[in-house]
């Protein structure tokens, strides 16, 4: 990154602290469906509407292949937050959950026709946190914090500051 496209002062904290927030989310979101021996996206996946439905329902209708989404489900979630809160590989990590929150925006998105049988939150029209919160990703992605406020700064420097 060219010092030109550094962050610095308040814009580099207030990115900092809009990757950590989300990776508060995407952990405790993570977390939860790992401590909670019943959770399984099972419902999310039979429930799609949206384009990518023929797979997340292909995905559904195995056990075998549900358990591998479950878990990649549930760590992925852990991991990314993980990551995005310590600045540690956080390129890749914003990139995984930009992928991430765009596959569960694919799912079942809040376009016009597209009704889903899990309570919304609001009345949303193409918009929703999901998608809100994908993009936040892929500016973090564009503009990384982990190397001036994270880890990354002692993956890529050695420790030195």
């Amino acid at each position: 990154m060219s010092n030109s496209a550094s962050l610095t002062g308040a814009r580099l904290w207030a990115m900092a602290a809009l990757r950590i927030l989300i990776g508060w989310h995407l952990l405790y979101e993570g977390i939860a469906k790992l401590w909670n021996p019943y959770w399984t996206s099972a419902g999310f996946l039979a429930d799609s509407q949206g384009p990518l439905a023929g797979l997340y329902l292909w995905m559904a209708g195995d056990p075998g292949r549900l358990t591998v989404v479950d878990v990649l489900n549930q760590w992925g979630l852990t991991l990314i937050g993980l990551a995005l809160i310590l600045g540690v590989f956080s390129r890749f990590a914003t990139l995984m959950g930009a992928v991430l929150l765009g596959l569960y925006y694919l799912g079942t998105p809040p376009w016009p026709g597209i009704e889903s049988s899990a309570p919304a939150e609001g009345s949303y029209l193409i918009v929703n946190k999901t998608l809100i919160e994908c993009v936040a990703m892929i500016v973090l992605w564009l503009f990384p914090t982990g190397h001036q406020v994270g880890f990354d700064a002692y993956l890529t420097r050695g420790g030195n500051r």
